[in-house]
This record gives C-alpha cells, structure tokens and sequence, in this order.
C-alpha cells in the first residue's frame, strides 16, 4: 500500500485513534507502524486477535495496563555492568508487579482450553519473578528513600545519626537559652549540611565557632559552635557510610535484576502486543464494530457501513456491493451528495480489516484482500510541478494503470473532469474498459451522463448513484445500487427562482433522446424510493411483531414460573402438615398404649380425650386437602376408583389406599399409613408400579411409633445428586434427610462430584444447620474422597 494513497482514504487518522488508546510505548510503537497486510492467514489471525481482546473486555472488564516509561536507558546500564538507581529499580519492580497481575487476570476465571488461543499465549509467557519484585519493594519505598530495613547495617547507621542529632539539638537548645541575647531568633538551621545558629552580626564573636554562611542583608551569621564541631563531624561520617550502603544494597538489587534482562525484554514486547490488541478492541466496541467475513471469492458487501471519522449522529450508512454480478461501480449524483463518503468508506474499510481492525457495519458484511488499493480522491493541482487538476489527476491515473493487478481495489474521483466534457466522457470510458479488462474491482465517481449510458449497455459494469431530494433540496446521503443519477439541474433551479422560460429554453435545447433517459431515471428513481419506504415498513412492523412475540412468550415463562412456585410450595406446606399429624397421631397412641395398661380409673375418660384430638387433627387437616385449589397433571378416572385401590397423591408426594368410593362432593377416603382423611378426586392420581417415590412419615422403635411403613423400608443409604445446582440440591437432601431419619438410619452418603467444589460447599454449608445431622466429612480413600460427602444423622 502507497502512502499516498492510505492518507488519502484517512487512514493515517484510524491509526492515530489507534495509538492514542495504547498505554505503553511499545503498543504505540506497534500502532505507529500498522500498515495492511496482503496475507490472508496473517489478516484472519490478527481479526481473531481483536475479536479475542473484544470478548475478554465485555467478559472480565478492563485490562489492567498500566502506563510504563522506555526501558531502553536500563537495559543499556544493565549491558555495561552499571548500578541502577532507586528510580530505575522500582520502575522494574511496578512492571514485574504489572506482569504478576496480569497473569492473574487471565487466569481469575476458569477460562476453557480453546478460548482465546491467541491472548493465551501472549498472556501465559508474560514472565514474573514475585521475590525480586518484593525484595525491590521492601528495600525501596520512593525514588528518594532507602527503606531504614533495607539492611541491619543501614538500620543500625541511621540509627546512630539520629542518637547524634539528638545530642546536637540537646546541646544547642541548652546553648541557645544561654546565649538568647545574642542571637537573630532561637532556631536550629542547616549549612552545608552541618548544624548552625543565626548569631546577629554584632555579636559573632561571643559565640565561638565556624562561619558557614551569612544572611543576605548581612545582618545574620550562621555559626556552628564548636561545641557540636566534633558531633557535626561524626554525622558526616555516618552519612558517607550510609551512602556507601545504600550504594551497596543498589547494587545488590542490581545483581537480582541483571538475570532477567532477556526476560524482561520478551515480557516487554509481549505486553506491546496485549496493549495494541487491547487498544484495537476499544476502538471496536467505541465505533461498535464487527469483526468482517474475509471473502475469497474477490467481493465486497458492506451493510449499513459507517464512515469512523464522521460522528456518530451525523453519519448515513450506506450499503454497497461488488465483485459478484459487476466488477465496476460507476456512482453518479449532485456535488456534496456523498459519492466521496462512499468512496472513501470502501477503500478505508478495506484497509481497516486488512489491518485486522473491526469494521462499523453489520456483523455479516464481507470484504476480500487486495494486494494493492489505488486511489485519486480530491484536488491534486501541484504548483511546484506546474501541473494542473487534470494533469494531475491523469498522472495519478497512469500511475495507477501501470501497477494494477486483477487482485487491486481502484478508487477514482470525479474520472475525466478538469478538461472538455466529450473528451473527459471519452478518456473516463476508455479508462473504465481497460480497467474492467484487467479484470480489478473498480469504483469511480462522474458527473458525466455518457458513463450511465455506457454502464447500462456493458455487462459487468454497474450504475449507482446517491439519492437527492428536490423538495427541501439536500442530499440523502443514500446509495443507491442499480440506479443511475438522475440531473437535477433544472428541477434544482426551478425551485431556487430560476425564471421558467430560462428553464424552458435550456429543455428545448436538450436532444429528444437525452430528455426520455432522463424521464426513465426520473421514474425509477421514485419507484425506487417508494419500495424502499415499503420495505423499512415491513421491516419495522415485523420488528414489532418479533419484539412482541418476544415480551409475550416472557411473560409466558414468569407465569408458569409463578405457577410451579406456587405448586412447590402448596407441597411443602401438605408435606408439613401430614409430618405434624402423623407425629400427633404417635404420640396419642402411645398415651392410648400407656393407658391400656394403666391401672388408673379414668383412663376410658383419657382415651375418649385422646381419639377427639386425633379426630379434630385429621378433621383440620382434611380441610386443607378436600377442595381441588390445585391442579395436577393426569388425575384418576371416576370410574377407576374402588376401595383397596392404591393411588398417588401428588400434593402430599405420598403413596395411600381408597378406603370409601366418592360421596356426592366426590370426595374419597384414603388411608396413609395410620391416617385416614378425605381428599377430592381430583387430587388422586393412579399409582404406577414404575413411579418412583421419596418417602416421609416413616415410623419405628425409639422414633415415635411400632409401625414402620414398606416405604421407609425401601430408603437408601446413598443419594446422588450429580447435576444440580445448589439449590435444587438443597431441596432434595432435605426432603432425604427427613426420610432417613424417619428410617432411623445412621449414616448416609451424599453423592455429588468434585467439579468446581461450589456444590459441596452448598451441601456441606446445608448440613452444618440441619436438625437431624450430627455431624458430616468428606469421603475417604475408596469411598470417593472430595466427591462425596459421609453424614451421620442423630
């Protein structure tokens, strides 16, 4: 691709976008040096490598790059054995803390094998060295401070200098009281580095010691007394051996880093690549852009294409094809009607994906790879080469005619104009044959109505022009495939003023044959425009209707939503109610057990008492399961009922027998266990010998009762629940649980996989609340260890 030529579509302001979305030097590096490329393998990789940085942000949010400074004066340093300085190994240390949480980031989620292939690898060989990062960071606190830490003999020197400093304040302090007369103001200052007092100048000589400075008035002196000389003397000491510590400790840490120069090089450039990729995907989600199918086939079809540097509001999106009926696009309408925007929308898109940028268009639009794209767009009059428009425009096109192959894209402005109209027709129509014959994809932009013409009479060249109305006299900015443009001239000038027999005259003038052309492109033109209107119609009515359809059949799930809710939890409440009152019914027969052998004189009195309270229990209960408030799938046929008859009922989840046959509200009675209540029909289902059933009210010695019903005989020691989520798992242990201990059964086995662990945790969180469980551990060797979970009930 020419320079010339990607400045001329614009290019040069995509990749400036580009750059300015980079953080480190390098991914703007990268961003400065795009330049489309010819190969179809590395053009798809680099459209994956957006796509893959586009998934990753709306998936995992923003990536954290931070900004980072050249590296390159380090590793020179590094390369000739130099110390680094406090600033150049914290800026290594923030890059290897930037590489570590990166690293992270990737792997925060659990990301499948297959995903982001690309990114993997970028972000997988991203190198970090977590000891030499926090070595660095525990020794140095800013640019400008040694941590006092950093070594035993940096704390034990700096410790020193302070006792010093101490005595040096003490001494001076008491020095000042003495001597307060004498001095400017009773304060401690420093001079080239050693402690002194501003004496007033007439009394320098009553306070013995150095002079190190005096005011600029010249009225101070700053004197060190040479009662601290010696102490003064001794902290300059300190501070050299500090110095040479710290330079020390420096070049410790310079030994740690040296090593990981190639390292840190590969994870440089390695970050470039994640930050240009980055940088890429925020620009395609900002101009809301796809990733484009790469044709094979030498074809070009944008839909709803969107130039990227005009703003959003403003711009018209247009639809244009080529390559598959027609290889030249001749596009025709008024000056400022958006032929240029077309043309330039085309050859920049073109170059965008070449360079693996997504394009604002609809996800399905399609380009192919060009090893070249030509352009002549615009003014390209040259002073200094005394060329005019023309001359110009017909050096560009030379240019153009010499290089081209059949696997070129050429973009011609305004072919043949700046000279004679005939002539200009005709070398834009010789130009346009020998285009077309080299067999390239061609788009050009006239005004000349003998290319309409010429288009219409040549299979493979298509007209096309953009839409303009004459009623409020603006551009559409439309394009319009398979319609040439209609002139306006006169219908422009009517509507400006222009005198009517100006008009008339200028029509009398026109050929019979160019008026009737003229007439046609006028009709099409309308019809054009009304089966468009037509079709948008449709397309938004039919919108409606799909987002219509959309919101109903929502609804339609929250309602049978509700309804299973309010199903499940009917269920629960019978399920409680029948424990309740099989739990009652145990307890009052074993006061009537007790009473059969009791000796006590009333005990026809206490039986009597204890049947009516079973009585209004099973009576208050029955009342809550006569009336059909419910509906259940499939309930029994009337005339199946007969007593003996086992039956399902659905609202209990319990297994009973029809004692009577229905009475005039058809109401039955069925016997559960020791309980007998009435329950309409339409609550019965017939039971299947294949209905696999999860038991309660299960009775035994020790639990209440001794009677045990042949379902709890049937209760496994083991349950699995493989497949659920934690609350639906929740909701079938429970039920269990409740079985099991009925059961009186001691230990169960809780099967549900390793996975992620989530569905543990709910269970083992579950377990730790429940009434009935004493207590619970993972499985052991042979048992299934971490896929299971081993609970003891009470």
């Amino acid at each position: 691709m020419l320079e010339r030529d990607m400045k001329a579509l614009e290019f040069d302001k995509i990749k400036l976008m580009l750059k300015n979305k980079c953080i480190t030097y390098r991914g703007k590096e990268l961003a400065q040096e795009l330049m489309p490329s010819t190969n179809l393998e590395e053009v798809k990789k680099w459209q994956q490598e957006t796509t893959e940085a586009v998934s990753l942000i709306l998936r995992k949010g923003s990536i954290p790059i931070g900004s980072m400074e050249d590296f390159t004066p380090i590793f020179q340093k590094l390369k000739i054995g130099a110390i680094l300085s406090t600033g150049e190994l914290l800026q290594i240390a923030n890059f290897l803390a930037m590489l570590r949480r990166l690293k992270h980031y990737f792997k925060e989620d659990t990301v499948e094998e297959e995903s982001y292939p690309i990114l993997r690898e970028y972000f997988e060989n991203l190198y970090s060295n977590p000891n030499v990062e926090e070595e660095i960071f525990r020794c140095i606190k800013s640019e400008d401070l040694i941590d006092d830490r950093a070594s035993k003999t940096l704390y034990d020197i700096r410790r020193q200098i302070v006792d010093q400093e101490g005595k040096i304040r003490e001494k001076l302090n008491s020095m000042m009281k003495k001597n307060a007369k004498y001095l400017q103001e009773a304060v401690v200052t420093f001079r080239n580095d050693r402690y002194v007092i501003p004496v007033k100048q007439e009394y320098k000589n009553e306070v013995p010691g150095l002079i190190h400075d005096a005011s600029g008035s010249g009225s101070t002196i700053f004197i060190e007394p040479m009662a601290i000389f010696e102490i003064n003397n001794e902290i300059k000491e300190l501070k050299m051996k500090e110095q040479v510590e710290i330079e020390r400790i420096l070049a410790l840490l310079t030994q740690m880093v040296s090593p990981l120069e190639d390292d840190l090089k590969v994870s440089l450039s390695l970050l470039g690549q994640i930050d240009f990729a980055v940088a890429k995907a925020k620009l395609s989600i900002e101009m809301e852009a796809f990733e484009p199918k790469i044709s094979q086939n030498h074809q070009i079809h944008l839909k709803k294409a969107r130039h990227p540097l005009i703003p959003k509001e403003e711009v018209v999106p247009i639809d244009i094809w080529i390559g598959d009926k027609f290889k030249v696009l001749i596009i025709t309408g008024p000056n400022t009607g958006g032929k240029t925007v077309a043309l330039k929308t085309v050859g920049l898109f073109c170059m965008m994906a070449q360079s693996g940028l997504h394009l604002p268009a609809m996800e399905s639009s399609e380009v192919t790879i060009f090893d070249a794209i030509y352009s002549d767009i615009g003014d390209e009059q040259s002073i200094e080469q005394s060329l005019s428009t023309f001359s110009s425009h017909m050096t560009n096109v030379v240019n153009i005619l010499n290089s081209v192959t059949q696997n070129s894209l050429v973009l011609v402005d305004e072919l043949g104009s700046g000279t004679d109209p005939i002539e200009g027709a005709a070398l834009a129509t010789s130009i346009l044959k020998k285009l077309f014959e080299v067999g390239c994809l061609t788009i050009a932009t006239t005004h000349y109505s003998e290319l309409k013409t010429f288009a219409i009479q040549t299979e493979g060249i298509e007209n096309a022009s953009c839409e303009f109305d004459v009623e409020s006299l603006r551009p559409t900015y439309k394009l319009l495939i398979g319609i040439p443009g209609k002139s306006n001239a006169f219908a422009i000038s009517k509507k400006l003023g222009l005198d009517e027999e100006i008009i008339k005259s200028a029509e009398e003038m026109l050929t019979e044959e160019s008026i009737r052309f003229e007439d046609i492109l006028g009709d099409m033109e309308r019809d054009r425009r009304v089966a468009r209107e037509e079709r948008e119609l449709s397309e938004r009515l039919l919108k409606e209707a799909k987002e219509q359809s959309a919101k109903t059949k929502e609804e339609q799930e929250k309602l049978s939503k509700k309804k299973d809710e309010i199903i499940q939890k009917a269920r629960e409440e019978a399920r409680d109610l029948l424990l309740d009152a099989e739990s009652e019914a145990n307890e009052i027969i074993k006061e009537l057990t007790e009473l059969k052998h009791s000796k006590d004189k009333n005990v026809g009195k206490k039986a009597e008492e204890a049947r009516e309270k079973l009585k209004a229990n099973l009576s208050n209960m029955q009342k809550e399961l006569i009336a059909p408030s419910k509906e259940i799938e499939n309930p029994i046929e009337k005339k199946k009922i007969k007593a003996g008859l086992k039956v399902y009922l659905p609202m209990l989840e319990e297994e009973g027998t029809i004692v009577s046959l229905p009475d005039r509200k058809e109401n039955v009675q069925v016997q559960i266990g020791l309980l007998k209540m009435n329950v309409h029909i339409s609550q019965i289902q017939e039971l299947k010998e294949t209905k696999t059933m999860n038991t309660i009210g299960v009775k035994n010695k020790g639990r209440g009762g001794n009677s045990i019903s042949s379902k709890a005989m049937d209760i496994s020691t083991e349950i699995n629940i493989i497949g659920k989520n934690v609350d639906e798992a929740v909701m079938i242990l429970d039920k269990y649980i409740d079985d099991a201990y009925l059961a009186s059964l001691k230990t169960i086995r809780i099967v549900h996989g390793k996975g992620t662990g989530a569905l543990r945790k709910g269970v083992q969180d579950f377990l730790k609340t429940h009434p009935h469980i004493k207590s619970y551990r993972n499985g052991l060797y042979g048992e299934g260890e971490n896929g299971v979970t081993i609970a003891e009930l009470k």
